[in-house]
């Protein structure tokens, strides 16, 4: 059960996501085509008003297809209608016919898109050849319709794009939110569990004892002891503890414990603490921005080895969402709400197809004054997508061998 929550849990993020994108594009008078959970083939659909709704065989994301995302050119018709024209040369006429308009820069759907739609109709094609020219009269309508996203203004094509990553945000927040308003476990400095063999054991500490000072210094919370202990790299660390009154020195030096973060072995004793919707409010802003500096060094830190074992594929975090999902409902909420939150911030990305390369292209076209060509989008894309591709297979490999999270 455990296991489907966490899945489902995954699925709500996209959902989301793409909610935020396609309620911007019908609110900024952009008509989406598609709204998928998942990426096709379709496993199901259903058409809703002109919109086919539909959840994807490829569960690695989600999309809307919003109409006209690029201004057509000529190559965009011998892209699709190049195998039509082989196979049946009588449609060569209403093709040119077609391109010449767009090479006129008359970007409305005109007596030539109706002719070389009842061409097609017309005559005998193979099924491939026919899936692509219908696929080729479809893109030439939504891109020259009236709601083509192409046409809209800079500032419209980047609140539709940046609605994905900014609803997650905001449902990050919110999120984080409900759970201090119903509470969250804080480590105290009183030790619950000594893992046995590990460098806390072997130096002597104890369950029951209490932290009091790290390296000479007094603490009131356990995450100075936490911080302290990353801060060492490795070094040794001096504890000092209340044992039954009396006051102890324990020297232990920290180690990545089962792979993670520099630790010692123990497992504080914790408390549940509620806030009110004020305080809870201004928590969920406080940790979204500690955790968003955190991803950003985390980014930054991709091109180390020990950055790269950092990163998970949705095997790794589907796993640890389902280990949180069996430990409390507020462990797996704030553990949704980080997910919810990495997914907006590695959205923002300027590199295509993700939202931010989007955002950066709108950006350079409002600056141009024109708009870059779609060859131009597809080569910068095929490196996002290289690049995508080897962050999942990273984090895949990572997730199977054990390291990452989890």
């Amino acid at each position: 059960m455990s296991w489907l929550v966490a899945i489902l849990g995954l699925a709500l993020l996209v959902l989301i996501h793409e909610a935020g994108h396609f309620f911007t594009a019908r609110a900024l008078g952009m008509r989406p085509r598609r709204f998928y959970i998942g990426f096709p083939p379709a496993v199901a659909k259903v058409n809703r008003g002109g919109i086919e709704y539909g959840i994807g065989a490829i569960p690695l994301g989600g999309y809307v297809k919003i109409p006209g995302m690029h201004r057509p050119a000529p190559s965009d018709v011998d892209a699709h209608f190049g195998r039509a024209v082989h196979e049946a040369p009588e449609l060569t006429g209403s093709v040119e016919r077609m391109k010449r308009r767009l090479e006129r820069g008359e970007f409305t759907e005109g007596v030539e898109l109706a002719a070389l739609e009842a061409s097609v109709k017309g005559v005998e094609l193979s099924p491939a050849a026919r899936r692509s020219a219908e696929r080729g009269l479809n893109e030439l309508q939504d891109a020259l319709g009236g709601d083509a996203y192409w046409r809209a203004g800079t500032w419209r094509r980047i609140a539709v794009i940046f609605a994905g990553p900014g609803t997650n945000l905001v449902f990050a927040v919110a999120l984080l939110a409900i759970v201090f308003a119903f509470g969250v476990r804080v480590a105290t400095l009183n030790v619950n569990e000594v893992q046995a063999g590990s460098p806390a054991d072997l130096a002597g500490l104890r369950a029951g004892d209490r932290i009091v000072g790290v390296d000479g210094q007094h603490v009131d919370e356990f995450n100075e002891v936490y911080e302290a202990v990353q801060a060492s790299e490795g070094t040794p660390v001096t504890l000092a503890v209340d044992r039954d009154g009396r006051r102890e020195t324990i020297h232990v030096t920290p180690t990545h414990y089962l792979g993670q973060n520099w630790a010692v072995g123990f497992r504080p004793a914790a408390r549940w603490e509620r806030y009110s919707p004020g305080e809870a409010i201004a928590l969920a802003f406080g940790r979204t921005w500690e955790v968003t500096k955190a991803i950003g060094n985390g980014f930054a830190r991709l091109v180390t080895p020990e950055g790269r074992e950092d990163i998970s594929s949705p095997v790794g975090i589907t796993r640890v969402s389902s280990q949180a999902v069996d430990v409390d409902f507020r462990v797996y909420l704030q553990l949704l709400a980080f997910i919810s939150l990495s997914l907006a911030l590695l959205n923002l990305l300027p590199l295509l197809p993700l939202d931010g390369g989007h955002i950066a292209f709108s950006i350079v076209e409002g600056l141009r004054g024109r708009a870059v060509g779609r060859e131009v989008y597809e080569r910068v894309s095929v490196i996002g997508i290289a690049l995508v591709l080897m962050l999942f297979f990273i984090g895949l490999s990572n997730d199977l061998g054990g390291r990452g999270p989890g």
